[in-house]
């Protein structure tokens, strides 16, 4: 394949497109809390065998959390997801999301990681479960 082919090939990339390298980073970074709290359960497939991914991209979206075998993405959503702008944004990005790039998205707010995080692991386990038998 020649220079000019990978170039446009890399144009196509869906998931952690390059352009995005760095707003991942920072997201990792500089994220909050919850998200370092929910991360303490799901690195190093310590949920069920099931690999994660933080703050990975696919297509345009930086999602949360990323589980690329099933095709499982977990935001956790703090005050400016509750504002109109930010719900409807939300709820774009998750239809895109599904229909144009077949991931499943669930969310939860941050304070649950702090109230119940095990009813989040529940809740993640039952969907993940769902989507094997529905393979």
């Amino acid at each position: 394949m020649t220079m000019e082919g990978k170039k446009e090939n890399k144009d196509f990339q869906t998931n952690n497109r390059p352009d995005l390298v760095e707003e991942r980073k920072s997201l990792r970074t500089f994220g909050t809390s919850a998200e370092a709290m929910l991360w303490l359960h799901l690195k190093n497939k310590q949920l069920e065998g099931w690999r994660w991914r933080r703050q990975f991209s696919v297509g345009p979206y930086i999602i949360d959390f990323y589980c690329p075998k099933a095709k499982l993405g977990i935001e956790l959503d703090g005050n400016s997801h509750y504002t109109l702008p930010g719900m409807e944004y939300d709820d774009f990005r998750t239809i895109q999301l599904n229909n144009v790039y077949g991931v499943k998205l669930i969310r939860f707010e941050n304070d649950m990681v702090w109230k119940d995080v095990d009813s989040i692991l529940f809740e993640i386990k039952r969907v993940l479960q769902e989507i094997k038998n529905n393979r």
